[in-house]
C-alpha cells in the first residue's frame, strides 16, 4: 500500500457543478429520454455543449447510468416493506445479488441504531413477503427481522433531482 492509498479519505470526492450542469441534470432526471437537441433549445446552448456536459457528468460519476423508472404496481408489486435486520458478526452485502432476494430488493442500507441493516423491498402479496422473511432468517448473519408494511406511498422518487437545484 502506498502513502496515497494509506491516507486516502473514505469519503467520495465531491464533484462541483455549475448552473448549466445543474439545469441539464434537472432536465434529465425529469425525463432521461429527452434529446440533447431539446435540452439545448430549452437552455439556449448548442447541442455540442449539452453533449460535452453530459459526457463530463457521466465520466465524473455524477450520472451513473440511464435507466427507466419502473411502476412496480403495474407489474403487480403492490406491497412495499421496510425490513430491519439484526445481524451477528456478518455483513449483508452478499444478499444483494443472491437469487431469492435480488428480484424484490429496491434498496439495502447499512445503518446505525436498533438494526444493522434496513431493506426496502416490493412484493406481490403477503405470501411472497412471508417467504422472503423466512428465507432471510435462514441466512447465517441474520438474527432477527422487523418488518413494516407501507400503507400509502406519499413520495417515492429514486431519481429525485432535489439535490441538483439547491
Amino acid at each position: 500500500m502506498n502513502e496515497h492509498e494509506e491516507n486516502a479519505s473514505p469519503y467520495k470526492v465531491v464533484v462541483s457543478m455549475d448552473d448549466l450542469d445543474k439545469k441539464i441534470l434537472d432536465l434529465l432526471t425529469t425525463d432521461g429520454r429527452k434529446s440533447y437537441r431539446k435540452i439545448s433549445r430549452e437552455l439556449g446552448v448548442s447541442v455540442g455543449t449539452v453533449h460535452n456536459r453530459v459526457d463530463k457528468l457521466t465520466k465524473s460519476g455524477i450520472i451513473n447510468k440511464f435507466v427507466p423508472i419502473v411502476d412496480h404496481e403495474k407489474l403487480g408489486y403492490n406491497l412495499t416493506a421496510i425490513i430491519g435486520l439484526e445481524l451477528q458478526g456478518g455483513t449483508i452485502n452478499y444478499l444483494v445479488d443472491k437469487k431469492p432476494f435480488k428480484s424484490n430488493l429496491l434498496a439495502v442500507y447499512d445503518v446505525t441504531g436498533q438494526f444493522d441493516a434496513i431493506l426496502i423491498a416490493k412484493f406481490r402479496d403477503t405470501f411472497e413477503l412471508n417467504d422472503f422473511i423466512k428465507s432471510l432468517l435462514k441466512e447465517e448473519p441474520v438474527v432477527k427481522t422487523y418488518t413494516q408494511t407501507v400503507l400509502n406511498i406519499i413520495k417515492e422518487e429514486l431519481n429525485s433531482s432535489m439535490i441538483v437545484m439547491d
